[in-house]
């Protein structure tokens, strides 16, 4: 984890897309993926942003980011910061910060594990961010499978991002079928609200940080959409992006 003396402007910080349109809901949008992350979970596909060991992507710097959303602040209207997990990173702040400044709306997509910075972020007007989307990974009883120990911060994340509007928030969950099943499905819907926005993902092997799990065979359709029609029988966003 950085500190705040080692934040430089021409460092690497992670890998940018210049441009998407899935990213940000009913937004143009540009996305960073900071490097780092505090869990390890075993299907990632971000093996080099966990590590930060920038071999598989083009690294860009803090400088690099701003400079492309001032060149490009007329033609996109969001701004993605995501990861890896961007809370552990001294630049989330001010990334967010500059973003505002020049007109982006900003969305943090974050696994929970840190509610306190969350908070801070809430209640700071100029890093604020628009729109959050938290992960949720499984069901609370496996979250050790991740490398995560303290679960009561992934209840607290959510209990705090659920008292945002609805249309700031969504929460989501990648279909890895050691990770989540009908079970599981069950218990995370009781963590959510009622009208959470919940959006699934199809877990995709290939490129995972555990090389087991690119053994595992992802579910079928007929699979996915039993397990999302169960969802929707608590929460009624349930989807599949």
């Amino acid at each position: 984890m950085l500190n705040n003396n080692e934040i430089k402007g021409t460092a690497p910080i992670g890998a940018l897309v210049k441009t998407s349109l899935v990213d940000f809901p009913k937004k143009v949008s540009s996305a960073l993926f900071l490097y780092g992350c505090n869990l390890r979970c075993p299907y990632c596909y971000n093996k080099d942003l966990v590590t930060g060991s920038f071999e598989d992507f083009e690294a860009v710097s803090f400088d690099d980011v701003i400079a492309h959303l001032q060149k490009r602040k007329n033609v996109i209207s969001g701004f993605v910061i995501s990861g890896g997990e961007p809370c552990i990173s001294p630049y989330l702040k001010p990334l967010i910060a500059q973003a505002h400044g020049l007109g982006y709306a900003v969305k943090l997509d974050t696994n929970g594990t840190f509610p306190e910075k969350i908070e801070e972020l809430l209640k700071d007007k100029a890093c604020c961010p628009d729109f959050i989307a938290m992960d949720v990974k499984t069901s609370l009883d496996k979250y050790q499978l991740l490398g995560c120990k303290d679960t009561e911060k992934i209840e607290r994340s959510i209990k705090i991002i659920s008292e945002l509007p609805t249309e700031k928030r969504e929460f989501r969950t990648v279909l890895v079928p050691p990770l989540v099943d009908m079970d599981n499905i069950t218990k995370i819907a009781a963590l959510l609200p009622k009208d959470a926005s919940w959006q699934f993902a199809n877990f995709k092997p290939g490129n995972c940080l555990e090389d087991s799990y690119n053994k595992i065979i992802p579910y079928t359709q007929s699979q996915i959409e039993e397990l999302i029609n169960s969802a929707k029988t608590i929460i009624k966003g349930a989807n599949l992006r």
